[in-house]
């Protein structure tokens, strides 16, 4: 008899951050995790987890529960085609895709599971470690909070450092040129400069300060302007000197797609808590390599590290502040980086993780 999905226990998590944070358009001061623990007939079980709104739990209770009980362990795919088909009527981007997103990937850390091996070992080996970059560098930071946060990543063997630009929807240009200089004074002139403007930028504003930018050695501008004004982003490609990132709010495979053929991105980015879990998260990877394109994954780095060892070509994986503070809180076997790479314990089954259930009961949200 196959070992089948018993059910799925939902949770939701507000974890404070250390202080207010700020990137180019948004503020903030808590991240929610919504996190599944898929249970099998076995007594085995998986998580998965997202970062988003605490509505994809009831949404997660209240369709897709229903859905993936008493599906056989290792039938990822049928699962994951079901969910999908499921929510059409309701709109499949947003807090549906970031449901099925943390239900995918539970279910996938259940099957490595009870195959008794890492998740990366079990979705195909191309590699055993990835690389990193440091992200952080938050607009609400002072540029000491800056230099340090940077400093210590470069003493820690980080060679990628990231700071949010285009602070207050790019009414503070000059003070984010000087923001930069200072970074780049900070790590030397051997350890690439990213930026990321999450979308604060107008067309040629970016332009105008990626030439800026350039001056300072910064090598990958990430979404300059809005991700999903693709001819906007494939002009602004064609005229700045550093490679162009964008797709971390790309949530099926038509939004990668689209920006792929679009001419929109040097780099394409995929995000396994919000594309469709390992699943569409993988068939991002493929679609990157397919256009030739190199492939990055967006934050979430104790699960992307799996899938990056696993696609066909990475060129990063995302080391956010923000999200490897929580996973250590929140988890035994979070992964920590060695010399600016991560690598998967070979020695765990499935993602690793271990939930701390008693740390996390007080960020705990009612249901």
């Amino acid at each position: 008899m196959p070992v089948r999905i018993e059910r799925l226990d939902v949770g939701v998590y507000r974890i404070p951050t250390e202080q207010p944070e700020a990137d180019g358009t948004i503020q903030w001061d808590s991240t929610t995790m919504v996190l599944v623990e898929a249970i099998a007939d076995s007594g085995q079980s998986g998580l998965g987890f997202t970062y988003g709104a605490a509505a994809a739990a009831t949404l997660i209770r209240e369709m897709l529960a229903q859905i993936v009980i008493g599906c056989p362990v290792e039938h990822t795919g049928a699962a994951w085609e079901a969910m999908v088909r499921a929510v059409r009527n309701i709109g499949r981007p947003g807090i549906a895709s970031h449901a099925i997103s943390a239900v995918d990937t539970a279910l996938w850390d259940l099957k490595a599971k009870v195959f008794e091996k890492p998740l990366f070992q079990l979705l195909g080996v191309r590699r055993e470690s990835v690389p990193l970059y440091g992200s952080g560098g938050f607009t609400s930071y002072s540029e000491q909070e800056l230099v340090e946060q940077f400093s210590d990543w470069v003493s820690d063997g980080f060679s990628r450092v990231k700071m949010k630009v285009g602070k207050d929807w790019g009414t503070k240009a000059e003070e984010d040129v000087t923001r930069v200089q200072a970074a780049r004074k900070a790590i030397g002139s051997k350890v690439e400069l990213f930026v990321d403007a999450n979308g604060g930028y107008t067309v040629k504003q970016a332009i105008k300060q990626a030439h800026r930018f350039a001056e300072y050695g910064v090598s990958y501008f990430e979404e300059p302007i809005a991700f999903d004004f693709l001819d906007q982003l494939a002009f602004i490609r064609q005229h700045i000197p550093m490679a162009l990132a964008s797709g971390e709010y790309g949530y099926d495979l038509y939004d990668f797609r689209n920006t792929l053929l679009a001419g929109a991105v040097d780099i394409l980015q995929a995000d396994a808590t919000r594309c469709l879990g390992v699943t569409g998260c993988l068939a991002a990877g493929e679609l990157a390599y397919s256009f030739g394109a190199p492939f990055s994954t967006h934050t979430a780095a104790s699960i992307h590290a799996h899938m990056a060892c696993a696609v066909p070509q990475i060129e990063h994986v995302e080391y956010f502040y923000d999200h490897a503070r929580i996973e250590h809180m929140l988890f035994d076997g979070a992964l920590d980086p060695v010399n600016g790479e991560l690598r998967p314990d070979p020695s765990k089954p499935g993602l690793g993780l271990v939930f701390k259930r008693q740390e996390a009961e007080k960020y705990r949200l009612s249901a």
